[in-house]
C-alpha cells in the first residue's frame, strides 16, 4: 500500500529547512482571532503569513493597512494575511511563488486559522500529501483553543470541539478569566482526558507566551532530541497515558502502546497498513518512536487517520529507554484491539 515509506531511503532530515506552518482551531468564540491578534503585534512574529479561512468572527480589520490583492493584506506590522477562498494547496503554493519572486515579504512562519466548525484532519493531510508543498513546508503543530465558560458544554454536545481537542498538539484555555475555579477545573479534567499528552495552558485576554505555540514539532530532528520529547509529550519519558480513556464518551481515548522488542520495518509498516486500511477515519492522530531493528536510533512516525508523515530516523535516543511507543488518539477502537493486532500480525511473521 505504500503506506509509509521504507526509512532506509532516507538520507537527510526531510524537514529540516522547510516553513513552518501551524493550525489555529477552536469552536465558534473560542478566540481564534484575538490570539493570533495578539501574538501578531510581536516583533519576533512580524514575518507570517496568516492564511484565514474567512474574515474571521472578529475580523482583523483594524489591522489592515494596504490590500495587495483581492486575497493577500499587508498587516500593520509587515505581516501578511491571506483570505483562502479557494484551495489550500493553491493559496500555499502562490504564496512561496510570490515569496520567492520578492512580491511579498519574505515571511518565515505561516499561521492557518480554521473556522470554527472546521475539522483540522484535512489541512493536515493537504501538508502531508502534497509532494510539491513538502518541499517548502512542514506542519509544527496544531493549537486547539477552547472557551473557559462555554467549552465543557460543547464537548459534550458538538462533535467538532471533540475532534478539534484530540488532534492537538498544544491546548490553549482561553476566558479564563471569565471562568469559576470549578468551571476551569473540569474543563482541565475533560481534555486531559481527550488528550493526555498534550500540554495545556491558560489564556488571560488572549496573553500566552510565544514559545508555547511556536517551534513545537521537529525542525533538524537529527540533532534537536529535545524537540522529540516536546512532540511526543509526556510518553516520551516513560510516563504512559494507557489509562486516560475519558470517561464521558467512550468513543475517542487516547492510550500509549509499548513494545520491547525491536520492530522489523516490514512487521511495523504492515500493522500500520492493516489499521489504516480498516480503520483509517477513526486513528484521529498516531504518534511513535519506533525501534526498527538495524537502525541505531529510533523512527519518528506520525499519522492522521489514514495518511502518515514519512518517518525521520533520529541518530540516537533522547533517553535510555529504547522500548518503541506509540501514542494513539482514536474514535470507536480501544487499546486492546490494536494491541491484539500488533500481536496477530507478530505472530505471523517469518523468522
Amino acid at each position: 500500500m505504500g503506506l509509509l515509506t521504507e526509512p532506509a531511503a532516507l538520507e537527510r532530515d526531510p524537514l529540516a529547512g522547510r516553513i513552518p506552518v501551524s493550525i489555529v482551531t477552536g469552536f465558534l468564540g473560542s478566540g481564534k482571532t484575538t490570539l493570533i491578534n495578539r501574538l501578531l503585534k510581536r516583533p519576533d512574529m512580524n514575518r507570517v503569513a496568516v492564511i484565514i479561512n474567512e474574515f474571521g468572527e472578529q475580523g482583523i480589520d483594524n489591522d489592515l493597512v494596504e490590500v495587495s490583492s483581492e486575497q493577500m493584506m499587508l498587516l500593520n506590522n509587515g505581516c501578511l494575511c491571506c483570505v483562502l477562498r479557494g484551495d489550500l494547496q493553491e493559496t500555499l503554493r502562490e504564496l512561496f511563488v510570490k515569496r520567492r519572486n520578492g512580491e511579498i515579504i519574505d515571511f518565515n512562519r505561516v499561521v492557518i486559522e480554521t473556522t470554527g466548525l472546521a475539522d483540522p484532519a484535512p489541512v493536515m493531510q493537504t501538508l502531508m500529501t502534497d509532494t510539491l508543498l513538502q518541499e517548502e513546508y512542514r506542519l509544527d503543530c496544531v493549537v486547539t483553543l477552547v472557551d473557559a465558560v462555554n467549552g465543557l458544554e460543547q464537548i459534550a454536545t458538538q462533535p467538532e470541539p471533540v475532534k478539534q481537542s484530540a488532534l492537538a498538539d498544544r491546548l490553549v484555555i482561553t476566558k479564563s478569566d471569565l471562568a469559576t475555579a470549578d468551571q476551569l477545573a473540569a474543563l482541565e479534567l475533560r481534555l486531559r482526558e481527550l488528550n493526555p499528552q498534550a500540554p495545556l495552558k491558560r489564556a488571560v485576554n488572549g496573553e500566552i507566551e510565544l514559545a508555547f505555540l511556536v517551534d513545537v514539532g521537529l525542525r533538524d530532528a537529527r540533532s534537536r532530541l529535545e524537540d522529540v520529547e516536546r512532540w511526543m509529550g509526556a510518553d516520551a519519558h516513560g510516563e504512559g497515558n494507557e489509562h486516560h480513556a475519558h470517561r464521558h464518551d467512550a468513543s475517542v481515548q487516547s492510550f500509549c502502546l509499548r513494545f520491547e522488542k525491536p520492530f522489523s520495518w516490514s512487521l511495523f509498516s504492515q500493522c500500520m497498513e492493516v489499521l489504516a486500511a480498516l480503520r483509517g477515519s477513526d486513528m484521529l492522530r498516531v504518534k511513535g518512536l519506533v525501534n526498527v531493528a538495524g537502525h541505531a536510533g529510533p523512527l519518528v512516525v506520525q499519522g492522521v487517520q489514514h495518511l502518515f508523515h514519512p518517518p525521520v530516523e533520529l541518530k540516537t535516543w533522547p533517553s535510555a529507554d529504547r522500548s518503541s511507543r506509540i501514542v494513539f488518539i482514536t474514535r470507536g477502537i480501544p487499546r486492546e484491539t490494536i494491541a491484539a493486532l500488533f500481536a496477530a500480525i507478530a505472530a505471523v511473521e517469518p523468522g
